[in-house]
């Protein structure tokens, strides 16, 4: 009982996150259950992506309802990232744990910075075909941070998109859910003998409110523009990375 409101807490955070700004789910639930709830990093990410999948699969049909999904780029992200995601799920398990928070801290703050400066948009006539081989080879790497960090992988779908495919942020925040949640799927695929062990007592209810609080976040997301998303997302996660890296280096 003592676990259940710091669950429910956190899981209505995580599903605002992934509602309003299309990623961050993962970013701020590992660290949740794992500085919250008393999980190891390596029962943290599984449990992780098992709640951030059924989050994600929830705002993606609200995303898709109100038409910022970009489906062709989406699925050329999650198909490029699908085999690495699966690949690098599969040797998870034997870094140290020390390591995967240290690496999950320093991906999300570059991320981060990223977010705060986005690059320029693409033109001229080629830039329609630039994007979809920069689409396919950064899906790819978000692929294999996907597995191998346990996250989603929208806290770095959506800078790329903003930034690499010059996407504006609500129809950034749409595609990345479709990226999450194959990525998400994917991931956990190469995870099947670990999901046994996972406390449901606990994830049932984080799982539960991350879904609800992702609807009050895509109706945030109608009223707040892009910019000031973009720009308390970035914050958001200079903040956790700063906080796990110091924790992985003490």
């Amino acid at each position: 009982m003592s676990a259940l409101i710091p669950a429910l807490i956190a899981g209505a955070v995580v599903g605002l996150a992934l509602g309003a700004l299309g990623g961050g789910g993962s970013v701020l639930a590992v660290p949740a259950l794992i500085y919250l709830l008393g999980f190891t990093p390596a029962a943290a990410t599984t449990a992780g992506l098992i709640i951030v999948t059924a989050t994600s699969l929830t705002a993606l049909f609200a995303h898709a309802r109100a038409g910022n999904v970009r489906w062709k780029a989406g699925a050329l992200f999650a198909a490029a990232g699908l085999l690495p995601a699966a690949a690098a799920g599969a040797t998870a398990s034997r870094l140290p744990q020390p390591v995967l928070t240290a690496a999950f801290a320093v991906v999300a703050a570059l991320a981060a910075v990223r977010m705060l400066r986005p690059g320029r948009t693409a033109t001229g006539p080629a830039a329609g075909e630039a994007r979809a081989a920069r689409a396919a080879g950064t899906g790819a790497g978000l692929g294999a941070l996907t597995g191998l960090l346990g996250v989603g992988g929208g806290f770095l779908a959506v800078p790329a998109l903003v930034t690499v495919l010059a996407f504006e942020m609500r129809a950034a925040v749409g595609t990345s859910l479709l990226v999450i949640s194959a990525n998400s799927l994917a991931s956990l695929a190469t995870r099947g003998a670990t999901t046994a062990g996972v406390d449901w007592a606990v994830v049932g209810p984080f799982t539960g409110t991350a879904i609800l609080g992702a609807w009050d976040g895509k109706r945030l997301a109608a009223k707040v523009t892009g910019p000031l998303l973009r720009r308390a997302f970035a914050m958001v996660l200079l903040a956790v990375a700063a906080f796990m890296l110091v924790d992985a280096l003490t």
